[in-house]
């Protein structure tokens, strides 16, 4: 596994032996091997014999012949040539090379071909995860030995931090990759090799990476990325799939990734013996601690018939991913006995003076750390920016966490400080979640080490001690509260509030208020208080209304760079099919996580309050023509209380029509074009102005007689940006938005949505409705008489129907030429389904009746209609368009190709070969 980041003292760390190196054997056993140790730490490789095409994980080069050397504890696998030159650490020694610990945020692995990050296998099956923020891949039973070495994408607190390092993971890096450093070609698709920054993109071999300059520059996509160092969230209490708001619908499956448990082959299942007569190996049971045993969670240990205890221990280290001398360990059958050095484990029952067990030989055993006077404890430095990474200090049976604080600061050329402004604090760096606990002053710091080694050998192993300061923290956790009642006080809102989730007036404070949205912002100054609300809102509704609890980071605007305008993200899941899904996945890894928001989870609202106090961004909306109005809708409805009110949009169409991003040069659909392209494309992206219009629709039902029957209906406003049909259009959306309703598993591409609008269409054939004697139509207040027609729609933008031109491209002296930004809406008749089908194969335009930019029409028959997509049944009444305030500002995209960027250590970015062309 690669390491996040790398510190100062890396050199030393990697000039560290192998757990087995610097001590000789003083016999070799039947089924001890010769091993060969490399400069690369914690790797213990054997030479093998290869029976099927093999590949370098070093220089990803086909192995030629029948020889290749293989680690025994990460399965890396390498030319003879190759053993002097490896610089990948092996997975035993990941926790090592964490510099700020960061928990994973886990979920189901895609369809691409990747491998595990720990134990270096193809992934297979429905085991396969990843990381949500980060490349890792893992099976979910190798995810427990993965550390909390993911991308560090906020301040945590109070915690700062002035520069941003590369974050270097291994492997899983398209094939046509070249390496910054010498140009050759680093990635792979049939092992795990090449190393890659999660942050610039830069791609390297493993022997490159480490005379890259650690400071990354983030790469091609700076202008639009969120630093880092902007953002703040205290997340004590919530785990990082809370902070960056992504769904926890995949995690029941999950739960468990902290824990070890492999799958047992059908061969050696416990009805089944350990050994058969035939082979010449045995697999036994081995738990790590207390808490294995407790679980029943354990791992398989293959060694052979008759093996010394010393092997056996050291094959239960590795394949428990624990780099330390198997001299310091001993394997403990239930009885608590343990086995000697000079044992030899014989299950065969053949003669032997030495075997201790010949009959009924356990098959589960416990692996212990011997008990030791004293220790090398390893004191990390924190955030005190002392140039060093790691303190080590001798521990012995009286050492207390004081006298270890007091040594340390006296190392550290700080014995003037008091210690007593000083803690230690225990971090397990687990790969779910990130767990701190501060230790009491007077704490036996030999006997916790020694209970943790009791409870799990592998937490120690993931677990550091860390001198910090002890500075009380200020606590600021916001949430935003979605789904109350809409247009109600902030002083109503507290009253709601308390009533339902029994807020606490002295520690929570509401913020700001949305009334337009049912939604407000709590500030809650104190962790449990805010995890209470967190988890109680999620459970509750009001006015049968279920609430959404979400929390917000905070951007601090002011540590901005000076020119720079992030991106805000907004994906919608559900449209598209699951590419959606993968689109969300590929702008978390690219971009900075807290700066992508699933519409799903709180619709646009988030985002937006999140970017408000950002001067300068632009958003970028990937969904249908349907959630570019959403999010057009809520930012008209809230563009007072933004710093920046008229944010540029661009879009990725993902919906069926795409008329929007058709005309802004976005294409017809998304088609798996490369997540780097499109950001690049949207970062290369010319503005332009385009008009939206309110529709009132202030409807009454009226009798044949013309009297009013003294029911009204309160008026219905409506934001439009494409077009607004009545009539025949309408209908069809209408039995289109019927049947996706009733099965809507099944309308996960824009192929069966078309053909549903098809089918709909062939069966409204011999459908007449004589709308023109339905309706009348003023526009610019000029009386406009309408022909025979079924439909009538009106334009803003000159696409309609999944890219038909409606209007027609024919001059006439009457009109003008239609424009996005003209103010200027293009009234349009349709005679029918034939007639529409015509002009959606190009071979006829709609009847042309006015342009104008206020149009009144007044129906007297209840009638289908739709605006942008969403339609609904229109009572009898008024209905009025006209302009919406201010032209919106869209990103249109560039004719230009893409400019060919530098060849730089910070900027260049591989591309892959499946996205050569990116539809650009």
């Amino acid at each position: 596994m690669a390491n996040s980041t790398r510190t100062k003292n890396e050199n030393s760390i990697m000039e560290s032996a192998s757990p087995l190196s610097g001590r000789k054997k003083a016999q070799q056993s039947p089924g001890s091997r010769s091993r060969y140790h490399v400069s690369a730490p914690g790797h213990c490789f054997r030479k093998v014999t290869l029976t099927k095409p093999t590949f370098c994980h070093n220089c990803s080069d086909f192995i030629w012949g029948l020889i290749g050397f293989i680690c025994e504890v990460c399965n890396f696998m390498c030319h003879e040539k190759c053993l002097k030159t490896v610089r990948t650490a092996c997975s035993c020694m990941a926790p090592t090379l964490v510099r700020i610990p960061v928990a994973h945020c886990f979920g189901p692995a895609g369809q691409k071909k990747r491998f595990c990050c720990v134990c270096r296998k193809h992934l297979e099956g429905n085991t396969a995860i990843r990381c949500e923020v980060c490349e890792l891949h893992a099976h979910s039973e190798c995810a427990a030995f993965s550390c909390g070495d993911c991308r560090l994408c906020h301040q945590d607190g109070s915690q700062d931090f002035d520069t941003l390092h590369h974050h270097w993971r291994e492997g899983n890096i398209p094939s046509g990759a070249r390496c910054e450093v010498c140009r050759r070609t680093c990635g792979s698709s049939d092992v795990l090799a090449g190393m890659r920054c999660e942050w610039c993109g830069m791609t390297t071999h493993a022997a490159c990476y480490v005379i890259v300059p650690p400071e990354c520059g983030l790469g091609r996509l700076r202008s639009m990325l969120l630093h880092p160092a902007c953002v703040r969230i205290c997340s004590r209490n919530f785990s990082k799939m809370h902070c960056y708001r992504i769904s926890e619908s995949c995690q029941n499956d999950l739960d468990n990734l902290d824990e070890v448990d492999t799958q047992i082959p059908a061969t050696t299942k416990e009805s089944q013996p350990a050994t058969t007569a035939d082979s010449g190996k045995q697999v036994l049971k081995v738990f790590d601690g207390d808490d294995a045993v407790k679980r029943s969670h354990f791992r398989l240990v293959s060694i052979p018939r008759i093996t010394k205890n010393e092997e056996v221990v050291e094959s239960a280290l590795r394949t428990f991913y624990i780099p330390d001398d198997s001299l310091d360990y001993e394997l403990q059958d239930n009885g608590q006995q343990a086995l000697h050095s000079n044992d030899i484990l014989n299950r065969n029952g053949t003669p032997d003076e030495k075997a201790i067990f010949k009959e009924n030989v356990p098959e589960a055993w416990l692996l212990r750390a011997k008990p030791q006077d004293t220790e090398v404890l390893k004191v990390y430095a924190g955030w005190l920016k002392v140039g060093v990474a790691y303190i080590s200090i001798s521990i012995s049976k009286n050492s207390t966490v004081d006298s270890v604080i007091k040594e340390v600061l006296t190392q550290l050329g700080r014995q003037d400080e008091d210690p007593s402004s000083f803690s230690l604090v225990e971090v397990y760096m687990g790969s779910k979640q990130v767990q701190r606990q501060g230790l009491t002053g007077q704490e036996l710091l030999l006997y916790k080490l020694q209970e943790i080694r009791k409870i799990s050998l592998r937490q120690m192993n993931q677990t550091r001690f860390y001198i910090v300061e002890s500075r009380k923290q200020v606590v600021q956790v916001n949430l935003l509260l979605e789904g109350l009642p809409v247009q109600l006080s902030k002083e109503e809102y507290t009253n709601l509030l308390q009533e339902h989730l029994a807020i606490k007036s002295h520690l929570v404070t509401i913020t700001h208020v949305y009334g337009s949205q049912g939604a407000v912002v709590v500030q809650i100054t104190c962790f449990s208080e805010a995890e209470r609300i967190y988890m109680l809102a999620k459970d509750t509704s009001v006015s049968n209304q279920q609430l959404t609890s979400l929390v917000i980071p905070e951007i601090m605007h002011n540590k901005l760079p000076k020119g720079g305008s992030p991106l805000l993200v907004f994906v919608n899941p559900k449209s598209g099919g699951l590419k959606g899904q993968e689109l969300l996945y590929g702008f978390r890894k690219l971009l900075n996580p807290h700066q992508v928001f699933d519409m799903t989870n709180g619709g646009p609202l988030p985002g937006l309050h999140t970017f408000r106090e950002v001067p300068r961004f632009r958003v970028l909306v990937c969904g249908g023509d349907g959630t570019v109005g959403w999010v057009l809708g809520v930012l008209e409805a809230i563009r007072h209380k933004l710093v920046c009110p008229e944010p540029p949009i661009g879009i990725v169409p993902l919906g069926t029509g795409n008329d929007l991003a058709r005309i802004l040069r976005w294409g017809a659909g998304y088609s798996g074009e490369d997540p780097h392209h499109i950001l690049v494309s949207v970062d290369e992206a010319e503005e332009v102005q385009m008009d939206r219009w309110t529709i009132l629709l202030d409807a009454q039902e009226v009798t044949e007689d013309g009297k009013e029957n003294g029911f009204l209906e309160p008026p219905k406003i409506v934001q439009m940006n494409n077009y607004f049909g009545l009539g025949i259009d309408a209908e069809l959306s209408l039995d289109f938005h019927h049947a996706r309703e009733e099965e809507p598993g099944k309308f996960n591409s824009r192929f069966h949505n078309k053909g549903v609008y098809l089918k709909a269409g062939l069966q409204k054939l011999s459908h007449t409705r004589n709308l023109h004697k339905d309706l009348k139509l003023q526009v610019d207040k000029q009386e406009v008489e309408l022909p025979s027609i079924e439909g009538l729609i009106f334009l803003n933008i000159p696409s309609w129907g999944s890219g038909a031109d409606l209007w027609g491209s024919e001059g006439d002296s009457r009109y003008g030429k239609p424009r996005i930004d003209d103010g200027m809406l293009e009234v349009v008749g349709v005679t029918g389904v034939v007639h529409m089908g015509q002009v959606q194969g190009g071979m006829r335009s709609g009847i042309r009746l006015a342009q104008g930019n206020y149009v009144r029409i007044t129906v007297t028959k209840p009638i289908p209609v739709q605006v942008d997509g969403e339609p609904w049944i229109q009572a009898p009444g008024n209905i009025i368009i006209s302009a919406a305030g201010p032209k919106v500002r869209m990103l249109r995209k560039s004719k230009h190709k893409q400019k060919k960027q530098p060849a730089s250590l910070k900027e260049r970015r591989s591309e892959s070969p499946s996205s050569s062309d990116g539809g650009h």
